[in-house]
């Protein structure tokens, strides 16, 4: 350095140096990389992953855990899933990874699947992972089918409310044991839908038959109701079996409904008849004031007849002696109103004398 500086070395000597130099840094950094991927590397190498140091380099450059690259990459290489058959490279894993898969997970998935005799291939478990599902506990469910409660607990209710058509109530439990179907599981319906058909379903078979106790005798006849119907349809769940767990009879609602309609008809009963009544006072009201207005009528009639009479004597229509007669009439009319309010009377009262001892003779005995 002290030559360098005194301007003492020729240029060629400056080359060396200059080349020494980076052949350092070369060495340097060969060695930082073999220090970090090292183990990678020999992992790769033992295993037969066929990851290289440059590969894993460039995994740096992109961004990508190397680590889970290669443990991905070994755990699929030992347990017989080839590039060729499978189309699981390094490429795809840190394509899966990029995207933001959970790359180990579905090496597991496809590893569990391959060992069930599944089919699900790479392709569709990347797809079913980036869909956001768990894949592997689609496969897991897939070997180990799982219970669904119907209806679930999360509901709030304690059973499924059906009606035969004699009236009877009955409350049903059921559980239905489902297995993934992968074909279907992006995009499928989910176990709630899975619930709302089993349900509809079992009230749709309690409603036809005739009644409760055809159903209490032969619970599995909802059953069979049931999965003949094809719930599963466009769902990411093939149902295996449904098994009724409990049946309760419940109320007698046919006869509850026909009281409440009995009520509610004797209620139209009620104000239809209340709605006569009204209208018959309405048309007595009516009648008694055009009653009163007739007897006014007579009343005012009456008060023309003296006027006439004296028109009468003033004109010489009418004499004395028709005038006379006139007053006869007149007295023998009243005569004979006065015996008929007198014959009346006594029978009248005899009548009441009647009632009376009956009476009395009722109410000592």
């Amino acid at each position: 350095m002290m030559l360098l500086a005194q301007g003492q070395m020729s240029p060629t000597q400056i080359l060396l140096l200059i080349g020494i130099l980076i052949l350092l840094l070369l060495v340097v950094g060969i060695f930082v990389v073999f220090v970090v991927y090292f183990r990678y590397w020999i992992q790769s190498k033992m295993t037969g992953a066929g990851i290289g140091i440059f590969d894993l380099l460039g995994m740096t450059f992109r961004k990508v855990n190397p680590g889970v690259i290669v443990r991905s990459k070994i755990m699929a290489v030992q347990a017989g899933l080839d590039e060729q058959t499978t189309g699981i490279t390094s490429k795809a894993l840190e394509a899966h990874y990029l995207a933001g898969g959970n790359v180990p997970l579905v090496i597991r998935a496809l590893i569990a699947a391959t060992k069930a005799k599944l089919p699900l291939d790479y392709k569709l478990a990347t797809a079913i992972d980036l869909a956001g599902r768990n894949v592997l506990e689609a496969v897991q469910t897939s070997v180990y089918p799982k219970v669904i409660d119907c209806p679930s607990k999360a509901s709030g209710r304690d059973s499924l409310d059906g009606v035969a058509k004699n009236g009877i109530q009955l409350k049903v439990k059921a559980r239905v044991t489902v297995r993934t179907n992968l074909r279907q599981l992006i995009g499928g319906a989910t176990e709630e839908t899975i619930i709302a058909r089993v349900g509809e379903g079992i009230v749709s078979a309690i409603g036809s038959a005739e009644t409760h106790l055809e159903v209490l005798a032969n619970p599995d006849r909802i059953s069979k109701a049931v999965l003949g119907r094809r719930l599963d349809s466009q769902t990411a769940f093939e149902i295996v079996s449904i098994d009724i767990a409990d049946i309760d009879v419940g109320e007698n609602i046919g006869a509850r409904l026909q009281a409440e309609q009995a009520e509610a008809d004797m209620r139209v009963a009620r104000a239809k008849a209340e709605e006569r009544r009204a209208m018959a006072v309405a048309a007595e009201q009516e009648n008694l004031a055009l009653l009163e207005e007739n007897r006014a009528k007579v009343v005012e009639a009456e008060a023309e007849v003296p006027k006439a009479i004296a028109e009468a004597f003033h004109t010489g229509a009418l004499g004395i002696m028709d005038y006379y007669k006139l007053r006869n009439v007149q007295a023998d009319t009243d005569m004979r109103s006065s015996i008929a309010r007198s014959m009346t009377a006594p029978s009248a009262a005899a009548r009441a004398a009647a009632v009376k001892p009956g009476a009395s003779q009722t109410t000592s005995g």
